[in-house]
């Protein structure tokens, strides 16, 4: 690999994107996960600065003041970004560097970075995208029914993506974002 690449990997909630980039990171040494900042709780078995840099609405606020994100959105009230120096730093270091992030944020990388990888995960069908939100336990339904609309309208943006892949199967579609990283 002659360099690094930012690869842009979105998708509503509970398509599994997280499973899914565990799986590319394990079976790839050259691909790294860009931990982003929010303002959301942890979840139970979240650690800090490995799922998220967990961080105050007061100490986001500052690092959009600062230029300190090269991404960032809100997102059922609360506040998500991508820091800027570490996926640089992965890519000087030929890194492919994993973004998750949603569809707000994706556009603006899109615009920031066009040579990036975008990638947009959807699930088999919205029955199995509510089966795996409700499996969570971890939502009001009033913030259920937040994440399950948002879902359908990010749907819509899957066309604005250079790849869309179906998760219904963890290690088929990490093979297949495998096979497109290593084709890019």
């Amino acid at each position: 690999m002659d360099k690094g690449r930012i690869v842009v990997i979105s998708g509503p909630s509970g398509a599994g994107k997280g499973t899914v980039i565990k799986k590319l990171m394990e079976v790839d040494p050259d691909i790294v996960f860009s931990v982003s900042a929010t303002t959301r709780p942890a979840r139970a078995g979240e650690k800090e600065g490995v799922a998220y840099f967990f961080v105050s609405h007061e100490r986001f606020r500052e690092m959009i003041a600062g230029d300190e994100l090269l991404e960032y959105a809100e997102y059922v009230g609360e506040f998500y970004g991508t820091p800027k120096a570490p996926v640089y730093e992965s890519v000087s270091n030929g890194k492919y560097i994993l973004l998750d992030i949603e569809v707000k944020g994706a556009r603006q990388i899109m615009l920031k970075a066009p040579e990036a990888v975008t990638i947009f995960l959807v699930p088999p069908d919205l029955q199995e995208l509510e089966r795996r939100l409700r499996g969570r336990r971890t939502d009001s339904e009033d913030k259920m029914i937040a994440r399950l609309n948002r879902a359908r309208a990010e749907l819509e943006e899957k066309v604005h993506y250079s790849h869309v892949v179906v998760n219904d199967v963890v290690n088929r579609a990490a093979e297949e974002i495998l096979d497109i990283i290593n084709n890019c």
